[in-house]
């Protein structure tokens, strides 16, 4: 990785450890942003820390997660995070503002900066050449309190852009084509750089397209160069001072490499219930659909946008389809009305919503029960738009835009006529929406706590004999989404772990909680790629509450795993795959000397059941033995604290 972007940012960044792969270390963090949705338990860690003034150069709490007010729980969450953000120097984006990710390209991001956030979708910032990451709540509620975060040192796959895009293909399809190839395992400790000839043809909203879907690869990040189009980018929203150069070197060395012709490119589609399930829209057919949703952190940038509205200009969307669209921000939606684009979507009979997340995480905006739904967000797991039975497929704003006219999966290429040039535009700054913590501190602001928010859950540390029931045996490729639902009815509890739990995994197995009441100490199986999606916390404190003490996969996704071992929650592996067959529910599993046995690579777990015992793999740094012995991160810090005190 010598000579890339990513070892050049990590080298500027880092505090302690070795630049060598797969070793330990700490970086420094200069931004941090939250969001709603995983916002207030980010602030209730960062209380409890007792930490006057945040050490990061910027953090921004975004609300545009849970902007849906159909009750108090929302509001109040929102008047929390406000509060807090007051009392600790962060900057407060108020709901209507926009989506984090794209307000944060616009507004906040810098090239060469580190950017640590609450949300998986965070590496979208690596269009502008920023090494963002989505991590757990708790990892960015340290990074503000402590200013570092600690992370393996990722492999690098770079990707050789040549060519340029044909029209009515765009950067979503990029992205989709890489899924296809690598999969969404196929980024697990790695970050994907892009460099060549192609990338100069690639705008920065086009980048961060890209690099959002980078997520779905599980990656750690993604990563473009910070060149003139980053240049022309900033100056376009009057920041042009924060421009700096950022390329990889000629003899620049990557562990991977995949080459990607932009010319041979053409319309593709995710097919459900995966981002990876790829195919050209020309070989899916012209499948009957019933609504098209345009938006998301992914695809609602204003030349997206513009694209959609020159599509539908002077046309009518198909009576049998609801089309919606969200604007990433309030910027681009100003925009769009000032320059009547605004205008011709109305006409054209879409539905346009809030500037916010909305449909992409369920909220809002449902599909019809059997129906098919093209989105041009980032994630089409099953039930995740909260339609249990809908069909979700991912496209690009082009192709939905046609396809919303035509009432069928379209190929643009199809359509008879070329796709419209969109023209640059400069932004003028409209700050109206934030709140600068001026004056505010912890002495003079009080916290603001509604009825709905709860402490989080802590654990207890480790005993040296773990023991607990297996209460779920899981299958591959289990989301976040599945562990803790994310819909309308259950965002509003973010803040209330124990009123969520009741939904644990309500997609899969509805009688989970009441199995872990029972069980009292519980153990979870699950396959490969145990936790991929969002980056939600409360997919490991909803179990946490529920008693899981460890489990047991296949592999996991990153930031899960992560957050498993921050709540104290035992993440082991198979050493044999083949293991995972043996167990069924109700069996009761053993760690024995696990104080020990945990700081090992290999930890025996044995089966009281049928008497067999098993080889998984912990492989836990020392720094994440630690927190397992603690019961969690925040437990860690508060007995490094107290000994410090002593000391």
């Amino acid at each position: 990785m010598k000579g890339t972007i990513t070892y050049k940012i990590l080298k500027d960044h880092l505090v302690s450890g070795e630049l060598k792969s797969g070793e330990e270390i700490t970086i420094r963090i200069d931004q941090t942003l939250t969001q709603d949705s995983t916002g207030t338990m980010v602030y209730l860690q960062l209380e409890a820390m007792d930490v006057d003034r945040i050490k990061t150069e910027l953090s921004v709490a975004y609300i545009d997660h849970n902007t849906l007010q159909t009750g108090f729980e929302n509001a109040d969450d929102h008047a929390f995070i406000e509060s807090v953000a007051k009392r600790h120097g962060v900057l407060f984006s108020k709901p209507g503002n926009g989506i984090c990710h794209q307000l944060h390209l616009e507004n906040y991001g810098v090239p060469g900066k580190t950017l640590l956030g609450s949300d998986s979708h965070t590496p979208t910032g690596g269009g502008l050449g920023m090494m963002a990451i989505g991590a757990g709540g708790l990892d960015v509620a340290v990074a503000m309190a402590q200013g570092t975060y600690s992370l393996q040192v990722p492999q690098v796959i770079g990707v050789k852009l040549t060519g340029s895009l044909p029209s009515w293909v765009s950067a979503k399809d990029v992205i989709l084509h890489v899924l296809r190839v690598l999969t969404v395992k196929g980024g697990v400790g790695k970050v994907v750089e892009y460099f060549g000839e192609g990338v100069s043809t690639l705008s920065v909203t086009d980048r961060a397209t890209i690099t959002n879907m980078g997520a779905e690869l599980g990656a750690t990040t993604s990563i473009f160069p910070s060149d003139e189009n980053t240049k022309a980018y900033l100056a376009s929203q009057g920041r042009v001072e924060d421009y700096v150069p950022l390329s990889a070197d000629p003899e620049a060395v990557y562990d991977q490499i995949l080459e990607v012709d932009l010319s041979q490119l053409v319309p593709l589609a995710a097919m459900p219930h995966s981002p990876d399930n790829v195919a050209p829209v020309g070989e899916i057919g012209p499948i009957v659909i019933h609504q098209v949703a345009i938006g998301s952190c992914t695809n609602s940038s204003y030349t997206d946008l513009m694209k959609v509205a020159e599509i539908l200009k002077g046309k009518k969307v198909h009576p049998d389809v609801s089309l919606v669209i969200s604007p990433g921000s309030s910027r681009i939606l100003s925009k769009l009305a000032e320059n009547g684009a605004l205008a011709q979507m109305i006409n054209a009979g879409a539905r346009v919503i809030e500037c916010a997340c909305g449909p992409c995480i369920g909220m809002g905006q449902s599909p019809r029960s059997g129906g098919v739904s093209l989105r041009t967000f980032n994630r089409n797991f099953k039930g995740r738009s909260g339609t249990a039975d809908a069909d979700v497929y991912l496209v690009s704003p082009e192709t939905a835009a046609i396809s919303a006219i035509s009432g069928v999966l379209t190929d643009g290429r199809k359509a008879g006529f070329d796709l419209p040039k969109v023209e640059d535009t400069v932004f003028e700054k409209n700050d109206n929406y934030m709140v600068y913590p001026v004056g505010c501190n912890k002495e003079n602001t009080p916290l603001d706590m509604g009825p709905n928010i709860k402490p989080f859950p802590l654990n207890e540390p480790m005993s040296d004999e773990i023991e607990g029931s297996v209460v779920l045996v899981g299958e591959d490729n289990i989301t976040t989404d599945d562990i803790m639902p994310s819909n309308a009815k259950l965002l509003p509890y973010r803040s209330n772990i124990p009123h969520l739990s009741n939904y644990c995994f309500a997609t899969i197995d509805e009688g989970f909680p009441a199995r872990c009441q029972i069980a009292e100490d519980g153990v979870i199986i699950a396959g490969a790629n145990y936790g991929q999606g969002s980056s939600r916390e409360h997919a490991a404190l909803a179990p946490l509450y529920l008693g899981i003490r460890f489990v047991i996969a296949k592999s996991y996704a990153r930031i899960h795993r992560a957050n498993l071992i921050n709540s104290g929650i035992l993440p082991l592996v198979f050493s044999n795959p083949e293991d995972y067959d043996d167990f069924s529910l109700g069996h009761r599993l053993r760690i024995e000397n696990a104080k020990e046995e945990t700081g090992k690579q290999i930890v025996t777990v044995k089966n009281l059941d049928t008497g067999k015992v098993y080889e998984t793999i912990g492989n836990f740094t020392a720094e994440e033995h630690a927190m397992l012995l603690a019961g969690g991160k925040i437990n860690m810090i508060k007995q490094q604290e107290n000994r410090g005190e002593k000391e």
